[in-house]
């Protein structure tokens, strides 16, 4: 009597429940409405979710967006798969133009009569200029290889070498570049999109990776910040100490305690108005000093670009007095 009465329950609240995607606004429910459990399972065979601590039906006729074909190994996979590799801004065509081969060869291999050579020749010079047919994919062309080199001097991250690229094109877009020089524009979105992942550069090192002045890089800077609507981030000197303690080869240690000593020196509100850069140096090289992490002010001004060993003891010297380090 009690598996009857229960499967009436069921199919009750089922009829009650409209099937999911019927409406725009209907999510899927976290928590079984009969039990109040949140162990629920979807049946991809037969389209339900389903309780599993009491068994009722939460919803049915579910709509799979998967692929409509099965396969059970990568081989199988990667034969099916219609959708191709991703989409890269960093690249001119954004990798989805096909090649045509230089090597005057078919298929198989072999080797291409030779009046279709001459056609051949014909296609690909024509293909090269379709590439270049307005000022858009000619200013692409100078600055995605440029965006690639300073990403790799910088050793930024392919992530954010997508996101810088498609950033650029933004600007481009909006005719943003023009009457600027495209090394200062492609230093400039470098610096933006850095700051705002937390993996700041600075204006030195990318002043050294472009060749371009210091003041032009943050001229355009402002200026993309500005015609974008970007909010500009603001760099704090916890996010240097991961990079400045790589280069230093310091340990775990002695990064933990940098931070750790940046942190109570923020909430004092002494690190407010100084330059990251040396306020992050000199917490790093106080660290070193609780740790005996064996470092020097005139070491760390010397690997660590656009920090001065002056600036690095007067920040030290006011982390010390504020925090009652006397070292």
């Amino acid at each position: 009597m009690a598996k009857t009465s229960k499967s009436k329950k069921s199919k009750k609240m089922v009829e009650k429940l409209k099937p999911l995607g019927t409406d725009s606004n209907e999510t899927i429910a976290k928590s079984c409405p009969s039990c109040g459990g949140g162990n629920l399972v979807t049946d991809y065979a037969h389209g339900e979710l389903v309780c599993k601590k009491c068994g009722l039906v939460i919803s049915e006729e579910l709509i799979d967006f998967g692929p409509e074909w099965r396969a059970f190994d990568e081989e199988q996979r990667s034969k099916r798969s219609r959708t191709g590799g991703p989409v890269k801004y960093a690249k001119l065509d954004k990798g989805l133009t096909t090649e045509i081969d230089k090597y005057d060869r078919d298929i198989r291999g072999g080797a291409i009569q030779p009046e279709r050579k001459a056609q051949l020749y014909r296609l690909r010079k024509w293909q090269r200029r379709s590439r270049m047919s307005d000022s858009f994919q000619r200013n692409l062309s100078i600055a995605l290889p440029e965006l690639d080199r300073m990403c790799a001097y910088l050793s930024i991250p392919g992530n954010i070498k997508e996101e810088c690229a498609m950033w650029y094109r933004k600007a481009v877009s909006k005719g943003l570049v023009r009457g600027r020089s495209i090394e200062s524009v492609v230093a400039a979105v470098i610096y933006l999109i850095s700051r705002q992942h937390q993996l700041p550069k600075t204006l030195d090192e990318l002043e050294e990776a472009s060749g371009v002045k210091r003041k032009d890089i943050g001229r355009s800077y402002r200026f993309l910040c500005r015609k974008l609507d970007i909010k500009m981030p603001i760099a704090t000197p916890m996010d240097y100490v991961p990079r400045f303690a790589s280069e230093l080869g310091l340990s775990g240690e002695t990064e933990a305690k940098a931070i750790e000593i940046l942190e109570e020196a923020r909430e004092k509100g002494i690190i407010s108005g100084r330059g990251p850069t040396g306020v992050a140096a000199a917490a790093i090289y106080l660290a070193a000093k609780i740790t005996n992490d064996k470092q020097t002010q005139k070491g760390i001004a010397g690997k660590l670009i656009g920090v001065t060993e002056v600036t690095i003891r007067n920040r030290y010297e006011e982390l010390a007095r504020a925090l009652n380090m006397n070292m």
